[in-house]
């Protein structure tokens, strides 16, 4: 996956492609809110987009994911230039995601974690407390591909280093989702719990069914494809070879 996977474009079969925003001239802290929408991509871009946060999404996500950013990427002497020019993602959208303004999809949180060198999981962690914790489905931060049709919600506490992360992931009928390469040593160990699973990791095709269960090295592309109308439904471990967070 996706360690909630650096991504690159996925559609529904015989979904449109949507494209990236264009680079922008847009200051490094802009003064107002300015949701990206998206246009259609360059000929031969790959089609994954950016989206702003819709109003009745959750909100919380924003914040965090821009106070990480900006940390990490004052941690690294880049400037949002050098970082989009790294990502793929444009200045402007870096810029509105550090401000809280706009809400970035799974993709967009790849490609930026694969452009600084770090987890997935780096972008979207919260400080908290030790010992027992519960975490609400109510409360859940769930992160979704542009079109919604894939869904990942991470199932454990961000705030402590580990190895081992733990993911819920949905993906809706007769859709796919590409993941690239994850660092080297990355595993996968992943459930299906509902639906028919068809996994590509590399040039290897495995298709599992509710109750089945995989292993595989998650440092190669792979591609997750729902078979058939009804929606699959996955649980993922994801073991890194060395400690993150």
């Amino acid at each position: 996956m996706k360690s909630v996977r650096e991504n690159t474009g996925r559609r529904k079969a015989g979904a449109s492609e949507r494209g990236r925003p264009p680079a922008s001239e847009t200051p490094e802290a802009p003064t107002g809110p300015a949701p990206a929408s998206p246009e259609a991509p360059p000929e031969g871009d790959p089609a994954w987009a950016y989206e702003a946060a819709p109003p009745d999404s959750d909100q919380d996500l924003a914040p965090v994911v821009g106070k990480n950013l900006r940390r990490l990427r004052s941690q690294r002497g880049l400037s949002l230039e050098r970082l989009a020019k790294a990502s793929g993602v444009s200045r402007a959208m870096l810029g509105q995601i550090e401000l809280g303004q706009s809400a970035p999809t799974i993709n967009v949180l790849w490609k930026i974690a694969r452009a600084l060198d770090l987890p997935f999981s780096a972008l979207i962690s919260m400080t908290g407390g030790a010992g027992t914790r519960v975490m609400r489905a109510r409360e859940a931060k769930r992160l979704t591909s542009h079109d919604g049709r894939f869904v990942s919600r991470a199932l454990f506490p961000f705030d402590a280093p580990r190895r081992v992360e733990f993911y819920e992931l949905q993906l809706k009928g007769d859709s796919e989702e590409r993941a690239e390469p994850h660092p080297p040593g990355t595993l996968e160990n992943l459930i299906v719990t509902r639906g028919t699973l068809e996994l590509e990791v590399g040039a290897e095709r495995h298709v599992l069914t509710a109750g089945d269960a995989i292993l595989f090295e998650a440092d190669k592309p792979h591609v997750y494809r729902s078979v058939g109308p009804e929606d699959l439904q996955m649980y993922l471990v994801m073991t890194y070879a060395e400690e993150v967070g």
